[in-house]
């Protein structure tokens, strides 16, 4: 039996054991303490723990991946996306170890690791590409007469990485040395390769990708295409295959540019070729990426399709088999732990209740399962909801209507922003661009609005429901009092505001003038006959009516981050420090940039929150730091 080791985590590596399973190989796991309960883990036919929970200790760790694989007898080694999937160096040592790696070779890997042989190799093959600066000098001298050359506005990409990670986006002369620091300093933390190249803006592009398999026998093929043109900071949010803003007679052109592009690299495995589309139609090349996407779900609902299938079946030397023609249209959102209210900040905590869309044409891959713990270690990806449909109105309907019967408990999520981005004119006729999300967002995430009665009830209820004791007569029936309706009453709060709840019954309960009664399975509820939801996590009662989600705390209010932000400079999130521009007795004003931490592949800000004296510095770049913990001492000035 062959062994396949796999060298990711979450849902990519659930994906990548369901498929191995399918062939029938045996699947082993490798994964890092924050992750050892993970379903990934126990799904796996065996596991083998890699070390701490920061990545470079784990999955970034080549040397105990390569251990892992040689103590399971791995023949395979599947690097999933992210981590080391693009690394020429984890690679070559898998080739070294005598293991088959599930990607490109790694000189291919090498090539179009760099942006600016990327480019190269389309030109070579005649895809037209933008114009701008490759980078070969780095001074901000070289980029700063670059610019001028190429011409306002313009866009600042790491040479190495990818998935939109230290892009930044220039207008004028005068922001060109923020963004280069801003850039330099992202890629390095990202990639460990700070080098930069520069490219002339297109204004409200398309992005338009191409799936790609290559065997080793000579044969391209391409898999269709894909719309990923709704993104926020360059980070793709849903995508749609076939893509629906291509005109039909792009569809074939993108494709043979994509072939072209694969066969002038060298290319083998499974990979996706990516454009850039004006609105003139005009389509410019803009990167390989040299493995499995995240998106890769509609383009398999589509073509009927398993892409691991054919990335293991091509590191077998297999050949290519004829691929089915395109059936109607798939859409993919991405549900992440993080709170698009207050800018979309990452949230970890431990999973209280977790329910999936079902139906025909409805797939769910997800990472995570009900009672599991989002860390703040690695990318806030839950899950992924794909709907495919016969048109692409029915699937976009269908996606939004699964994604409305999705309910997560215990972390924030982008679920109503989601949804709302699905009922926005624009996405609903299909015209997309690039920085469509970025100016609808004030549409898009409302601010966090006072919980319902129904909220207090359904939470109220779930408390009471939870306080009974299984076999002990005075708590079984719930409260109750002699002569009269059993009642208890509650205190409930959001933030500052305390509510007084008063439940009568013993279940079904009514409260005012709501009825709340339980449903058919734990946590659920309705309230007036509609679906509900509440999970208990500590002192806090998480609750779902309506689609929104809130979180009522039954205990006494914590002195939270943002009672100290306005006296003291606190980090935002957990996270590491990787950037620090305060200092002892420097006089600051409101906004100045006095930190940067970076937490789940985001850049969070932390800012003089007033004018004052930063009287003492007690964080440094390369420390951890848990959320409100102080970064500086600092004394406002006296009004």
């Amino acid at each position: 039996m062959t062994t396949l080791l796999v060298a990711n985590r979450g849902e990519i590596a659930r994906r990548i054991i369901r498929t191995a399973r399918r062939l029938g190989m045996r699947a082993v796991a490798a994964y890092s303490d924050a992750d050892a309960a993970l379903p990934f883990v126990r799904e796996a036919d065996a596991a083998v723990r890699l070390g701490p929970a920061p990545a470079r200790e784990s999955y970034l760790a080549i040397d105990r991946l390569i251990a892992a694989a040689r103590e399971t007898e791995a023949a395979l080694v599947h690097p999933g996306y992210g981590f080391l999937a693009e690394s020429p160096d984890f690679a070559n040592a898998v080739t070294a170890a005598g293991l088959r790696f599930v990607g490109p070779p790694a000189a291919v890997l090498a090539a179009l690791g760099d942006k600016a042989e990327a480019k190269a190799i389309a030109e070579r093959a005649g895809v037209p590409v933008l114009p701008g600066y490759p980078g070969t000098e780095q001074t901000d001298a070289a980029f700063a007469k670059a610019a001028r050359d190429t011409g306002y506005p313009l866009m600042i990409k790491p040479l190495a990485g990818g998935g939109g990670i230290g892009m930044q986006t220039v207008r004028e002369e005068r922001a060109l040395g923020d963004a280069l620091a801003r850039a330099r300093r992202l890629a390095a933390s990202a990639f460990g390769d700070e080098r930069l190249l520069l490219e002339r803006l297109v204004e409200r592009p398309r992005h338009i990708e191409v799936q790609i398999l290559a065997d080793s026998h000579g044969e391209v093929q391409a898999v269709g295409d894909r719309d990923c043109s709704l993104q926020r900071r360059h980070q793709k949010i849903v995508e749609v295959s076939p893509a629906v803003t291509a005109r039909k007679d792009q569809h074939a052109v993108l494709q043979e540019a994509a072939i072209a592009v694969a066969r002038e690299a060298g290319y083998r495995g499974a990979g996706t070729v990516e454009f850039i589309v004006d609105g003139q139609g005009r389509f410019f090349f803009l990167e390989v990426n040299p493995r499995l996407q995240v998106e890769h779900p509609v383009t398999e609902l589509v073509h009927r399709i398993d892409l691991v299938e054919q990335q293991l079946r091509i590191a077998l030397d297999e050949p290519l088999a004829a691929p089915h023609l395109p059936r109607g249209y798939a859409y993919e959102a991405r549900v992440y732990a993080e709170d698009p209210a207050s800018g979309f900040l990452p949230s970890t905590g431990r999973l209280v209740h977790v329910r999936w869309p079902a139906g025909n044409g409805i797939r769910v891959d997800a990472g995570y399962d009900e009672g599991d713990v989002v860390t703040r270690h690695y990318d806030p990806l839950i899950a992924k909801v794909i709907a495919h449909g016969g048109d692409p109105r029915i699937a976009l309907g269908m996606l939004a209507n699964a994604l409305a019967q999705t309910e997560i408990l215990g972390v924030r999520t982008n679920l109503a922003f989601l949804g709302a981005l699905l009922r926005n004119d624009r996405v609903r006729v299909h015209v997309l661009d690039t920085e469509l999300v970025e100016r609808e967002l004030s549409t898009l995430v409302a601010s966090r609005a006072a919980p319902p009665p129904e909220a207090y009830a359904v939470a109220a209820a779930s408390v009471v429901a939870a306080s009974r004791t299984v076999g002990d007569p005075w708590t079984s029936a719930g409260p109750w009092r002699i002569g009269g309706v059993p009642a208890t009453t509650l205190i409930l709060r959001d933030g500052d505001r305390e509510q007084v709840v008063q439940l009568e019954g013993a279940g079904p309960y009514r409260s005012g003038t709501h009825r709340v009664a339980a449903a058919d399975e734990p946590h659920r509820w309705t309230v007036d006959d509609a679906p509900a939801a509440a999970a208990r996590a500590g002192g806090t009662v998480w609750t779902m009516v309506g689609g929104e989600t809130w979180e009522l705390e039954t205990g006494p209010r914590d002195r939270a981050v943002e009672e100290v932000a306005g006296a003291e400079v606190v980090a935002p999130m957990p996270g590491v420090v990787i950037g620090a521009s305060a200092s002892p007795d420097r006089r600051v004003r409101r906004g100045d940039l006095l930190f940067v931490v970076e937490a789940m592949k985001m850049e969070l800000r932390v800012e003089a929150p007033a004018d004052g004296r930063i009287t003492r510095v007690l964080a440094k770049v390369g420390q951890q730091v848990a959320r409100g913990e102080r970064l500086a001492d600092f004394e406002p000035d006296q009004t």
